[in-house]
């Protein structure tokens, strides 16, 4: 299939994961299920390799998907550089303790 579904349409599923890619980049690390922490991980990292890129196209590009405009200018200034000798693996996926509610499992994402 190439993609998790998340249990919701189409539209939702691109506006969830735009908003938590924009959380992630802003705060470094969130906390989510277990599914979407592995969706939104091929989401960010590509992110970061716009950044990495640094030119105006990728910059329109992460534009166009980030939420907040401050956020851009973090991705291309601070979090890109970080990364500029490492080929991938920008986030790192920690499995945290069952939701108390659901009991669906669940997951901090972070920033390496």
């Amino acid at each position: 299939m190439g993609y998790r579904k998340l249990g919701v349409k189409s539209q939702h599923r691109r506006a969830m994961l735009r908003n938590m890619t924009t959380a992630l980049l802003k705060n470094g690390k969130i906390e989510t299920t277990v599914t979407r922490a592995k969706e939104l991980s091929s989401v960010t990292e590509k992110m970061i390799t716009l950044g990495k890129k640094g030119d105006l196209a990728a910059r329109r590009q992460a534009l166009a998907y980030i939420m907040e405009e401050d956020v851009v200018t973090k991705l291309f200034s601070e979090i890109a550089p970080k990364y500029s000798d490492r080929q991938g693996g920008y986030t790192r996926t920690v499995k945290l303790e069952q939701r108390k509610g659901d009991g669906a499992p669940m997951a901090l994402i972070e920033l390496v």
